[in-house]
């Protein structure tokens, strides 16, 4: 049985199934035999707020893992070394994960190349060097990076980042500080923007480049982990580049054009997050159900009161919109289209509606809906992040009006 009207190309299912069989054989039992460490905030990270080595080593055991059986690169392009499938392949790879393995499986996270943490089309235009040097750790799982782009002045408009990288003989030396990035905690390598024509980015016109950069690189310190939702610790972080020099070897893509790539990286974001939304819904709402048949409450299941019963069949409605705005959209980037109109509803409407419902989902719990044992609150916590990243509700809904107004309103 499927809700979606239109057939899912079969090597996609074929592939997917086989992920989520991985994800049940190598996350799931991961997490099983670990759960002490893996569960438990004060044994997972240490007194900075980083992971612990024994996390670190876990999670490039499933990144490892699942590029040795061929679903870590499953949407990177065949020339980097991955299956070459599209948007819709990472959307439905991505809800089907999520839906697994809810809030608390989370090592699932890895077992996907994820656009900002490792191979993507984000790296298509890596010099030959850079291949060399950094894309066959990437590929293989063994090493991870991420994506350096706001910054405390630049957030939603991340034209305005201040980084700057300087011409330094044949190379540059990067100065400035970033925020916000994810991953930055453990990664190997960091994309780092930074503007290399300061008229340029002043006009809107360019002027703002991408390099590969070590994070061992001398000058670069992650200053702080970024702690959220009263955690005490994260994968967010906050770093420095003190006259970091790098080599034009190092240099993604056309010298002042990096904007391009970053919008290429929020554009997989969007479709990521829009499928990690509705795969988490799924998965609170397939326990709301089952929690709301099984509960007795005035001699009869909860599930036979309306007060019950309806918010969860609202949420059912509105997530299943969600997931067909989401495939659509995928469907219309594999189709060559710019989509933008169309990824921003998706994105905004999914994590909207998908937040929630993960909130009736608590509601249904009651008490039990609060504990850490179910894990709904880690699903809501995660979908409140996913409401402002990659492009904030509110961006989103102007982007969409800015499309409407200059006369697509195909809808």
């Amino acid at each position: 049985m499927t809700a979606i009207g239109f057939p899912i190309p079969e090597d996609i299912t074929r592939i997917v199934a086989g992920l989520t069989r991985f994800v049940r054989s190598e996350v799931v039992t991961r997490h099983e035999k670990y759960a002490a460490l893996l569960e438990d905030p004060r044994r997972r990270y240490g007194p900075d707020g980083r992971y612990v080595p024994a996390v670190v080593d876990l999670i490039q055991e499933v990144r490892a893992a699942s590029a040795d059986a061929g679903y870590f690169n499953l949407c990177v392009p065949t020339a980097m070394g991955g299956l070459g499938l599209g948007y819709l392949a990472y959307y439905v790879a991505w809800e089907a994960i999520n839906r697994l393995c809810g809030a608390h499986h989370w090592l699932g996270t890895f077992a996907l190349s994820h656009w900002a943490f490792g191979p993507s089309v984000v790296l298509e235009q890596l010099t030959p060097e850079a291949r060399e040097r950094a894309l066959a750790g990437l590929v293989s799982g063994r090493r991870s990076m991420c994506f350096g782009l706001s910054e405390p002045g630049a957030g939603s408009d991340a034209t305005m980042i201040e980084t700057r990288a300087t011409a330094d003989g044949d190379g540059w030396r990067i100065t400035g500080r970033k925020m916000w990035t994810t991953n930055v905690t453990f990664a190997d390598w960091i994309v780092v923007f930074a503007v290399t024509d300061p008229a340029r980015a002043a006009a809107k016109r360019g002027g703002i480049s991408a390099f590969l950069v070590p994070t061992t690189a001398p000058g670069f310190t992650l200053q702080r982990v970024t702690l959220l939702q009263g955690d005490i610790g994260g994968v967010e972080g906050e770093s420095t580049f003190d006259a970091v020099r790098v080599e034009p070897w190092q240099l993604v893509g056309a010298l002042h054009e990096g904007f391009r790539i970053a919008l290429l990286g929020v554009s997989l974001g969007r479709v990521y997050n829009s499928a990690r939304a509705v795969g988490l819904a799924r998965w609170a709402l397939e326990k709301a159900v089952a929690y709301a048949s099984q509960r007795v409450a005035f001699g009869a299941p909860i599930a036979e009161h309306q007060g019950v019963a309806f918010p969860l069949a609202e949420s059912a409605m509105e997530v299943h919109a969600a997931h067909l705005a989401g495939l659509n959209a995928a469907l219309l980037l594999d189709r060559g289209e710019r989509a933008i109109k169309e990824l921003s509803m998706a994105k905004a409407f999914s994590v909207e509606v998908c937040l929630r419902a993960v909130d009736r989902a608590i509601q249904t719990h009651g008490g039990m809906g609060l504990t850490n044992e179910v894990g709904l609150v880690h699903a809501y916590n995660t979908l409140r992040i996913i409401n402002i990243a990659d492009g904030t509700n509110e961006i989103l809904r102007r982007t969409i009006f800015q499309q409407l107004s200059r006369g697509d309103l195909d809808l």
